[in-house]
C-alpha cells in the first residue's frame, strides 16, 4: 500500500484533476453566448461545439479503462494533461469555429481520460473505502461548476475578457500534470490481485453488472440532463432560475462531503434506493410549484442526486471487483453517451412541444426571432413556461423507474454474500 503522504498527494493530485473537468463544464458554458458573438456563430454551431466535449468524453473514458492496465495510471494521466494544455490554449487563442471544435474536443478527451484513470486510482487508494472516496472524489464536479459559473459570474461584472476566465483553469492543470508526474502510483486492483484480463472481460457478462450498466443510463440522465437544463426549463417559471442550479449543486458537494455515515449506515444499494425517490420528489416539486417551493424542490433534488454517480461505481467497484477499471469506466461511458442521446431526444421534443403550443401555423424561429416585448416574444414565453413542466414530467418517469429497480437490488443484495476485496499493491 501506499504511504500515507504519497496516497493523500495521489488523491489531491486527483481531485485538481476532476476540478479542471468541471470548471471546463462551468465556464464553457458561462461563455457561450460570448463565444457566439465574438466569432459570429449561430445557436446552431454553437450547439455542436458545446455537444463535443459530452461525446469527446465517453470516447476516451472507455478507450482509457481498456489500455489503463496496460499503460499504467501515471501515464494516462500525464496524457490527460496534455489534453487538457492544449485544449485549454487553443481555446485562449481560438480563432474561429473549427478552433473552438477541436479545442473543446481536446478538453473532452481529456476530461475522459481523467475520469478513466482517477476511478480505478481512488479505489485502488482506498480499497478499505471506495464508496466514500469515490464520493468524496466526486463531489469535485458540483464543486467545479459551481466555482466555474461565479468566476464567469463576476469577471463579467468585473470586464474581464473571456480569454482570461478560461485561462484560470491552466492553474489547477499545472499543478495536478507536475504532482501526477512525480508521484509513484499503484497499480490497478484487478492487477494487484492477479485477476486474469479474460477473467475480467468474462465478469463484464455478470448479470448483475448488466443490470447496473442499465440503471447507470438512468442515474446519469436523471442527474446530468435535469442539472444541465433547469435554467432552460424554468426560466420562465422563475426570475431566479440559474440560483436553482446553484441550490441543487451546493446540495451535492455538501452531500458528497458527508457520504461517509451516510453509506456505512445505509449500504450503497440503500443509499442509492433512497436517492431516487428523492430524486423523484424533487423533480415533482420543480415541475409542479412555484415561487419559494421551487427552491424547496432543487434542496430536494440536490439530496437526491448528489450520491447517483460516485455510490453507482462504487457499488460495481466493492460488490464486481472483477471488472476492474474496465467495469467502472463502461459505467462511466453509458452514463455520459445516455445523457447525450437523452439531451438531443428531449431538445427535439422540446420544440415539438413548445410549436404545439404556439397559434396553428407558427414558425418557431420567427418567435425566437422576436423582439423582446413583443406579441410574439410575449407567446413564446407562455408556451416555454407551459412546457418546461412537461419536459420535467417525462423526465419523472426515470427515476419512479429506478427507485423499483432500486428496491429490488436492495432485496436481492441481502440474500447475497459479498465478495472478498483484492488487495492492492504498490506498483
Amino acid at each position: 500500500m501506499q504511504s500515507t503522504i504519497q496516497r493523500g498527494q495521489l488523491f489531491w493530485a486527483s481531485c485538481l484533476a476532476l476540478l479542471v473537468t468541471s470548471l471546463s463544464f462551468g465556464i464553457r458554458a458561462g461563455i457561450l453566448n460570448k463565444l457566439g458573438s465574438d466569432f459570429n456563430l449561430n445557436a446552431s454551431e454553437l450547439g455542436v461545439i458545446a455537444a463535443t466535449a459530452f461525446w469527446g468524453f465517453p470516447l476516451a473514458v472507455v478507450i482509457g479503462g481498456l489500455v489503463v492496465d496496460a499503460i499504467g495510471m501515471k501515464r494516462l494521466l500525464v496524457l490527460a494533461f496534455f489534453f487538457h494544455l492544449a485544449g485549454i490554449l487553443l481555446t485562449i487563442f481560438a480563432s474561429g469555429y473549427w478552433t473552438l471544435f477541436i479545442s473543446t474536443l481536446l478538453i473532452g478527451i481529456a476530461n475522459g481520460t481523467v475520469e478513466a484513470a482517477c476511478n480505478p486510482l481512488v479505489t485502488a487508494l482506498y480499497p478499505e473505502n471506495k464508496t466514500t472516496k469515490l464520493n468524496h472524489f466526486h463531489l469535485w464536479f458540483p464543486g467545479g461548476i459551481v466555482i466555474g459559473t461565479l468566476i464567469t459570474y463576476f469577471f463579467e461584472k468585473a470586464g474581464i475578457s473571456w480569454q482570461i476566465m478560461v485561462g484560470t483553469m491552466l492553474l489547477p492543470t499545472v499543478i495536478y500534470g507536475y504532482l501526477f508526474s512525480q508521484l509513484k502510483f499503484p497499480v490497478t486492483e484487478r492487477v494487484a490481485a492477479g485477476v486474469s484480463t479474460g477473467e475480467m472481460y468474462r465478469s463484464l457478462g455478470n448479470p448483475l453488472f448488466i443490470f447496473m450498466i442499465i440503471c447507470m443510463f438512468g442515474t446519469a440522465i436523471t442527474e446530468l440532463f435535469t442539472g444541465q437544463w433547469i435554467d432552460v426549463l424554468l426560466r420562465n417559471v422563475t426570475d431566479n432560475a440559474i440560483l436553482i442550479l446553484a441550490v441543487s449543486t451546493g446540495v451535492m458537494v455538501v452531500g458528497r462531503g458527508l457520504a461517509e455515515p451516510v453509506v456505512h449506515r445505509l449500504s450503497p444499494q440503500g443509499v442509492l434506493l433512497i436517492s431516487a425517490v428523492l430524486a423523484a420528489a424533487g423533480i415533482y416539486l420543480l415541475g409542479h410549484t412555484t415561487g419559494n417551493m421551487v427552491f424547496v424542490g432543487a434542496l430536494v433534488f440536490g439530496m437526491g442526486v448528489c450520491y447517483f454517480w460516485p455510490t453507482m461505481l462504487g457499488f460495481v467497484s466493492e460488490n464486481l471487483p472483477k471488472t476492474g477499471a474496465v467495469g467502472l469506466n463502461l459505467m462511466g461511458g453509458a452514463g455520459m453517451f445516455a445523457v447525450s442521446v437523452y439531451m438531443m431526444f428531449m431538445g427535439g421534443y422540446y420544440d415539438k412541444l413548445l410549436g404545439n403550443k404556439l397559434p396553428a401555423g407558427a414558425v418557431l424561429a420567427d418567435y425566437n426571432a422576436a423582439p423582446a416585448g413583443s406579441e410574439m416574444a410575449g407567446a413564446l414565453a407562455e408556451a416555454k413556461k407551459a412546457a418546461g413542466p412537461e419536459i420535467l414530467n417525462a423526465t419523472l418517469v426515470i427515476p419512479i423507474v429506478l427507485a423499483v429497480a432500486f428496491a429490488g437490488l436492495v432485496i436481492y443484495m441481502r440474500g447475497r454474500k459479498k465478495p472478498q476485496q483484492m488487495t492492492v499493491a504498490g506498483a
